[in-house]
């Protein structure tokens, strides 16, 4: 994947080619405090800020869909709490 970035204090414009040549554009306006912070930020750990953009949004999305999961898997448990020993688990499933 080919990330190209062009940014000013103001606004930072990231462009990125995915595959088959489809590409996203986006833009983040900033103050110049929080266009620092992300330089900074970026400069820190040796990276673009268009990647730093895309890790923490990567990163957002896994958190939430994590979140969910759990949540789904607590109602589940809530509804039957029956628990199994690894043992238990290994006998049933033929192990």
């Amino acid at each position: 994947m080919e990330t190209l970035l062009t940014c000013c204090i103001q606004c930072n414009t990231m462009y990125y080619t995915m595959k088959g040549g489809e590409s996203m554009t986006i833009s983040l306006r900033l103050n110049e405090a929080d266009s620092m912070l992300f330089k900074k930020y970026a400069e820190m750990n040796g990276i673009t800020i268009s990647e730093l953009v895309r890790q923490s949004v990567v990163e957002r999305i896994e958190d939430e869909y994590d979140l969910k999961a759990y949540e789904k898997a607590m109602a589940e448990y809530r509804a039957n709490p029956a628990t199994y020993s690894l043992d238990e688990a290994e006998r049933a499933l033929g192990l």
